[in-house]
């Protein structure tokens, strides 16, 4: 396998859009990279960049340390998995999986070696003489997973290849993805517009948004630790509630006043504030940090809000609720033996500790 650079890496289309501005990227060897985004912001065009199938508008593209900006797809020894499979439909399992090996001349019996045991793996041994018409997404999914893998690449580039499954099909194949990215200890860059993908499944994840980085961390550092607005509301399902807030003193403590509510500042929260010396800023906070004041009643008023419950929604472990606080709307995931009512105030504790500050001007994080 090899490690994967992108130094400043630019794309720029005929007319002057720019689709990638000067991206900085580096794929550590047997790393399982996850870019993510919203569509249209730039994460299929790098990793087309990567594959060779887009011109580098400028920097410089390394793979195992060699410049690969001018090499042809086929000599830059990659593979890429596609969205929609990319099977040859007249072909059996076994010779779409050996096709790519017979271009390069590969000895026949080596092929049949290789198919073989990629087969055993993906566990379509009794499928190599099939057409893909006679089998399932899934079963479509993992043959063209056979087929980048047979090929022994240092590089694997994943393109949304999730997401033509349905969901129980999708959480089946993110976990057999895993393993077999353990297994072969590959170098992964992998796609995809979904934030529950790239979570589950990245070592790192990179997301971002009209052609920049906004944040590359690890999934648990950019869940817990965001950069800015766009990642906080972007990674997590269901999304950060954000709420405008003044910042108030008394005496010694800081106050978070929004429309109907005031929250005191934690000391971190307090120290940053003073720091920056803002006056209004943007309150973030997670559903699963609201909590049933019933449930906690030792929390202290000046963590807690009032709201108003608009929904309801049971999900067996958890309820979630949709309420209105200060006239926004804001979403809670409680405890499901929470007995809110649909239009009855309901006291929430907020974890402050677990709270986000945003700088409204910037939208970045106030840390």
């Amino acid at each position: 396998m090899a490690d994967v650079v992108l130094k400043n890496i630019r794309k720029v289309y005929p007319g002057g859009v720019v689709a990638v501005k000067d991206i900085n990227i580096e794929i550590k060897d047997q790393e399982f990279v996850v870019l993510v985004g919203p569509s249209g912001c730039g994460k299929t065009t790098t990793l087309r960049m990567v594959a060779g199938l887009e011109e580098i508008s400028s920097g410089d593209l390394l793979i195992d340390g060699e410049r690969m900006n001018d090499v042809p797809p086929k000599n830059r020894n990659i593979a890429m998995v596609f969205q929609n499979y990319a099977l040859y439909p007249h072909l059996t399992v076994r010779e779409n999986m050996a096709f790519g090996l017979k271009l390069r001349g590969v000895p026949k019996v080596e092929i049949e070696r290789r198919v073989k045991e990629v087969a055993a793996i993906l566990g379509l041994e009794s499928y190599l003489d099939r057409q893909p018409s006679a089998l399932s997404g899934g079963q479509r999914q993992r043959v063209a997973l056979g087929r980048a893998i047979v090929r022994k690449p240092k590089v694997f580039l994943f393109d949304e290849p999730l997401s033509n499954l349905d969901a129980k099909l999708r959480v089946q194949t993110r976990a057999e993805l895993s393993k077999l990215h353990q297994k072969l200890r590959a170098t992964v860059l992998y796609v995809t517009h979904d934030q529950v993908e790239a979570m589950t499944m990245g070592t790192r994840i990179i997301v971002m948004k009209d052609g920049v980085v906004q944040q590359n961390a690890s999934p648990i550092e950019t869940y817990d630790h965001p950069a800015n607005i766009f990642v906080a509301g972007f990674i997590g399902s269901p999304p950060m509630n954000f709420l405008e807030v003044e910042i108030k003193r008394e005496g010694d403590e800081l106050y978070l006043v929004g429309s109907g509510f005031s929250l005191r500042a934690t000391q971190n929260q307090r120290q940053a504030l003073e720091r920056t010396g803002v006056s209004e800023v943007v309150l973030g906070i997670r559903p699963e940090h609201f909590h049933d004041k019933l449930m906690v009643p030792d929390a202290p008023d000046d963590q807690t809000v009032t709201a108003v419950v608009d929904v309801v929604e049971p999900m067996g472990h958890e309820t979630y609720l949709y309420l209105t606080l200060g006239g926004q709307t804001v979403t809670a995931r409680v405890d499901p033996h929470c007995r809110a009512r649909v239009g009855q105030d309901m006291d929430l504790v907020v974890e402050m500790k677990q709270t986000h500050v945003f700088d409204k001007r910037t939208e970045r994080a106030i840390t």
